[in-house]
């Protein structure tokens, strides 16, 4: 007997569980395969804190997705974040050089993701800890991401695998893609090969590329993204090293987006090489807006208070690589460390590369930057502190002058002990270069036609994201792309998602 399906789905992360849910809501009958043994289900989506970038009108939008009580939403501020603010965000962050028409599909749909996530058994919550903080009694949330999934992303991993267990969407897990199955140019299935490496065909009308970018691969890295990059760590699963993307591209894929670009931040120097399937997200480090970030020498090289760590973040994680063997270091002081993230970073975890000391001399000695150039860069900044009350909820305009690089917010003397370093690196996300699409997530040809039968959602997505990234885009994506990949491959055609 075949082995035939009408959709087959490669790859288990948010997008692919969108695109099978979607297409198995159409009654037809839908494969997920993914080349990771099952305890590596989800992708990189599992790595996520599980923050979702979305519209709102204000809190009263949100609320009939949270378990929010009407006494603690009393006390909660939260500014609208209309649809131009998000179009506005992704456009401005990436220089103008994102694909309009995919901007305003991802933003349209964004709102419609969370209730068509909820609806699959995920659970919303305020991110109050990662993305507000008390001011006069009030709760005030600042960077305009505000929701995020219960659990995490192994919570939205979870619930996504349970509602395609529910749907009857099985999940075929060390199946690695070898090829497309091409027949006069229409995909009509892939050729796999399983845990023993014995390769088979499998059928199918319609395939949806969801495997990812190539960032888990260093040879690849290297060669796209530059010199060094083979040295950088890799926060998510080490399967994501673009063989699809690649084979699709061989098959005569068009490409788009920034193939030099990716999603990196500040990581912990001692985090594992790949991701950790337990700490998931806790190596990050973002608290940096409110410390200093110096190299090795002691010397600072970005502005940490540009903006909002959501908007800055992205950008910044790559600017640690270039620096003196690849290191970077957060300093936070008395004043500074109530701002230190309890999740972010956190002591429970064995390894992470904290420093305390009672002076900035000793505290230069533990950590092991230039005793010489750190005080110079510390007596500098501190004198061109400005005079401007301090609020963490706003870009408060509190900053240095006659200091560069400038820091223009949340300025304060770095002079209270006692003394806190951690060091940090640059830990890759997921790469910008991917597979051109249409609206309709269909895969496009060199010469801007659709390949029939071949779909694409995630980031094996280009076009999108170039310089950097608003915070929570990215499982966004994945469900508002892969419910929109899931009807077309389900349909032939028409974009009209089901619930």
């Amino acid at each position: 007997m075949a082995d035939a399906w009408d959709v087959v789905v490669v790859g288990s992360g948010n997008a692919g569980f969108a695109a099978a849910l979607t297409a198995r809501s159409h009654g037809v009958s839908v494969l997920v395969i993914d080349a990771a043994p099952p305890e590596w289900i989800g992708g990189n989506s599992a790595f996520t804190a599980g923050a979702f970038r979305t519209t709102y009108e204000g809190l009263d939008d949100l609320r009939p997705v949270l378990d929010l009580d009407d006494e603690t939403a009393a006390t909660i501020d939260l500014a609208p974040y209309p649809r131009e603010r998000f179009r506005d965000d992704i456009q401005s962050m990436a220089g103008g050089r994102s694909d309009p028409v995919l901007v305003d599909t991802l933003v349209d749909g964004a709102a419609d993701a969370v209730r068509w996530l909820q609806g699959h058994g995920v659970g919303w919550e305020l991110l109050a800890d990662r993305q507000s903080f008390v001011v006069d009694g009030r709760r005030r949330f600042w960077g305009n991401l505000t929701a995020g999934i219960v659990g995490g992303g192994i919570g939205l991993i979870e619930a996504e695998a349970r509602a395609a267990e529910r749907a009857g969407i099985p999940v075929r897990f060390e199946t690695r893609l070898v090829a497309l199955d091409l027949d006069d140019g229409r995909v009509r299935g892939i050729i796999v090969a399983g845990p023993d490496g014995a390769r088979t065909t499998i059928e199918a009308r319609a395939v949806v590329l969801a495997s990812g970018g190539f960032e888990a691969d260093a040879s690849r890295r290297a060669a796209h993204l530059g010199p060094g990059w083979d040295l950088a760590k890799v926060r998510g699963t080490p399967y994501d090293t673009g063989d699809p993307m690649f084979m699709a591209i061989a098959a005569g894929a068009a490409t788009a987006g920034r193939w030099s670009g990716c999603h990196a931040i500040a990581w912990d120097a001692a985090a594992p090489d790949h991701g950790d399937r337990v700490l998931t997200n806790r190596f990050s480090r973002q608290s940096y807006p409110f410390g200093l970030v110096v190299d090795r020498d002691g010397r600072r090289f970005v502005d940490e208070g540009a903006d909002f760590r959501n908007y800055t973040y992205a950008r910044y994680g790559r600017e640690i690589l270039y620096r003196p063997g690849a290191l970077a270091y957060h300093l936070f002081d008395a004043t500074t460390a109530p701002f230190i993230g309890t999740v972010d970073y956190s002591t429970a975890i064995d390894g992470v590369s904290r420093f305390d000391a009672p002076t900035v001399d000793a505290l230069a000695l533990a950590a092991g930057i230039d005793r010489d150039g750190l005080a110079e860069t510390i007596r500098a900044f501190n004198d061109g502190v400005t005079d401007v009350p301090f609020d963490p909820t706003v870009k408060d305009g509190r900053g240095t002058v006659g200091v560069e690089p400038p820091k223009s917010n949340w300025a304060q003397r770095f002079e209270t002990p006692p003394f806190t370093a951690f060091a940090v690196t640059c830990g890759i996300t997921f790469t910008f270069g991917g597979l051109r699409i249409d609206p309709a997530a269909r895969v496009l040809d060199v010469a801007g036609r659709r390949i029939p039968g071949l779909h694409a959602a995630g980031e094996i997505v280009g076009g999108l994201f170039y310089d950097n990234y608003p915070g929570g885009s990215g499982l966004t994506s994945g469900v508002v792309f892969g419910r929109i990949a899931g009807t077309t491959a389900a349909t032939g055609g028409s974009t009209a998602v089901v619930s």
